[in-house]
């Protein structure tokens, strides 16, 4: 009965969202206020459905309701409670209905927290965001229904992919989803905007804290999913160019570039066109990465979806979204004023040059991911674009631009002094400088790594100086400075810590790719092998028995100097359900580098084949990634955020009388 009333629930939200998708739209064009106030309750009774058809099927998985076809496929009565739980979107019916879940929550908080936004801006904005629930509802009950039942119920399930057995499962997609999905409010701003023909530096305003917040849990969704991988898949790689990868990381590029691109419009009233197109694009291709992993045509782990039927279906969204919205932005985009004026050498310029850059790499890692696929259409022949292409082309252009970086907060707007920041940067480039002799003499270390360790040095220390400079640091008494920094914006605070979080990002990546050490071998009891300064001996071979799976554990110990330092027990599981074996890393970290052991097959000589690496610097990677998210999290509690851009007396008076000529219409 409870996944009845699940299935019924979502029906209930494909109908409202129907509903919601039309009467507040006509209401913003009929000035009808009691048809525009429908789009409230309904984003909220929509979420509210959408949350009943989601815990019933999570209640269907804890109970192991083995008539559900979805539980049958994905579960198993002995695995544990989280894993049961967790596991209800680890196959596509399930992380379909994670999705839709998702876009209608940030609908509801739309309703709750937008009270400040614009009636007609409001209304055209849920509308929007109904068209895109629409469109997913219908896709999940004509094709991926998660309350199918079965007839007979069998007495057991399946089992849940090992791999997707894990903690990291609880985590990763849900962060993942929330940053995807988040720019669906970015998108739904950007038609609304291009519907009432109304673009300023208010709107811009009203979208960024929306696109922040996406922009966030999708740095945490992607930095979770490369450590999940990390340790989970036993490879010892955190980032491969994976076309699943991929798909996350350039709505992640777009997301970044519109964030920066909505402070010129808010400041200086200008890149209208260009962030329109931004809000537009980082959706889109959220929407083409949920095409790419749910639609069949890619093989991995990700990939839930194999029926050609869910495919053309995702691709007939793709096109009606994609190909719909950019047909309206072409036909607004030549009436949009070009707005406010300034330098090439300027605040703003340093912006536009970011936006390039992302942009570009946006667009490399694009054509990498897809013309391999189209390629394969084309010819029937399978051909693959892997790292070396990503890292030469891509690591170009994204190392012009973190160049780059600490140089654009420390120019004024409109008109900058190029030669003047530079001077205010001196301290940064003396530490980058210094720290790059340090890593290239004394370690006859090869250049580029060492040029590379200095970018990552220059984007940090730049970000440490930009904020010395604001509080005037050494120009004014400690006090002083200390209350100047105290009152600086937290916008500012957040793009500084988030620049910081870049930087270290960077230079774990560095660290990592050039001075990592590997050793594969066959061990037995009592073997010991040497890797950077540590001494690893192989103490013995333990057999134990899971919830739902068996495992030999090999104990190693860790020694430095001959003294015992910590003990690693990298373990092979059986899985009997499915009958499948996993590799089940271990990881033990020093400062900020860490070992890391997996175990391979079982050698017929009775001993084990063992992967061990060095990784110097490794957690760097996703420190850098955690802070920088701190600091968008920090930007998105300025309070400035919460209110509208301000508006002369003279503009509000005639906005209040509904005298004031859009903007495209100028």
């Amino acid at each position: 009965m409870i996944v009845e009333i699940g299935h019924y629930a979502l029906v209930l939200a494909f109908a409202l969202a129907l509903v919601q998708s039309v009467v507040p739209i006509w209401g913003s064009k009929t000035r009808d206020a009691s048809l525009m106030a429908m789009a409230v309750p309904g984003a909220l009774g929509q979420f509210l459905f959408v949350a009943i058809a989601a815990a019933s099927l999570i209640y269907a998985h804890v109970q192991s309701d083995f008539s559900v076809v979805n539980v049958v496929e994905n579960s198993h009565s002995l695995k544990p409670l989280l894993y049961k739980i967790t596991g209800v979107w680890g196959n596509h019916e399930g992380s379909m209905l994670l999705w839709v879940f998702i876009l209608a929550l940030f609908g509801a908080l739309v309703a709750l927290f937008g009270r400040n936004l614009p009636r007609t801006l409001k209304a055209n904005v849920l509308a929007v965001q109904a068209w895109i629930a629409s469109a997913f509802y219908l896709f999940i009950l004509m094709t991926s229904n998660p309350f199918q039942r079965v007839w007979p119920a069998p007495m057991e399930g399946n089992d849940l992919n090992p791999v997707l057995q894990d903690i990291g499962l609880a985590i990763h997609p849900p962060l993942l989803y929330l940053g995807y999905v988040g720019f669906s409010i970015s998108f739904s701003f950007a038609i609304a905007a291009l519907i009432e023909g109304r673009i300023d530096a208010a709107w811009a305003r009203w979208v960024r804290p929306w696109s922040l917040a996406a922009w966030i849990f999708l740095t945490l969704g992607i930095a979770m999913g490369s450590y999940w991988a990390y340790y989970e898949l036993g490879w010892g790689g955190w980032w491969f160019w994976d076309p699943v990868e991929n798909a996350s990381f350039m709505p992640w590029l777009a997301g970044t570039a519109l964030l920066h691109s909505a402070i010129v419009m808010e400041k200086r009233d200008a890149l209208k066109v260009w962030t329109i197109l931004l809000a537009i694009l980082a959706f889109s291709l959220s929407l083409l990465g949920t095409f790419l992993v749910r639609s069949g045509v890619l093989t991995s782990v990700h990939a839930f979806a194999t029926d050609p039927a869910r495919g053309v279906f995702i691709l007939a969204i793709l096109v009606i979204f994609i190909g719909g919205s950019l047909s309206l932005f072409a036909w607004r985009a030549a009436g949009l004023t070009a707005g406010g004026l300034f330098a090439p050498i300027s605040r703003e310029g340093a912006l536009v040059f970011n936006n390039l850059f992302l942009t570009v790499s946006c667009a490399v890692v694009l054509v990498g991911t897809l013309y391999p696929l189209l390629f394969e259409v084309v010819t029937g022949s399978k051909i693959t674009v892997g790292p070396p292409f990503f890292n030469l082309v891509f690591g170009i252009f994204i190392s012009v631009l973190l160049v780059a970086v600490p140089l654009g907060p420390m120019l004024a707007w409109k008109r900058g002094d190029l030669i003047g920041a530079t001077q205010r940067l001196w301290g940064a480039a003396a530490i980058a400088i210094v720290t790059l002799l340090l890593v290239w003499w004394p370690m006859a270390a090869a250049i580029l790594p060492s040029l590379g360790v200095g970018v990552a040095v220059w984007v940090m220390a730049g970000s440490v100086v930009e904020v010395a400079h604001r509080v005037k640091l050494f120009s004014l008494p400690l006090a002083t400075s200390l209350r100047r920094a105290l009152g600086m914006p937290r916008s500012s605070w957040g793009m500084a810590i988030a620049h910081f979080g870049l930087g270290m990002t960077v230079l774990g990546v560095v660290a990592e790719s050039s001075w990592n050490q590997e050793r594969i071998l066959v061990m037995k009891p009592g073997d010991s092998v040497q890797i950077a300064q540590y001494d690893l001996r192989l103490d013995g071979i333990l057999h134990r028995n899971g919830p739902n799976y068996t495992e030999n554990a090999s104990h190693f110990s860790v020694l430095q100097g001959g003294v015992v330092v910590t003990s690693m027990e990298p373990t092979r599981r059986q899985y009997q359900a499915r009958r499948m074996g996993t590799s089940e890393t271990a990881i033990s970290t020093f400062w900020f580098s860490q070992l890391y052991l997996a175990l391979g097959e079982a050698d017929p000589s009775g001993g084990s084949a063992v992967r061990i690496y060095w990784k110097p610097l490794v957690t760097l990677i996703w420190l850098g990634a955690i802070v920088m998210a701190l600091g968008g999290l920090m930007s998105l509690a300025d309070r400035r955020l919460r209110i509208g851009a301000p508006v002369p007396a003279a503009k509000s008076d005639a906005r209040r009388r509904g005298q004031l000529t859009p903007v495209a219409a100028e």
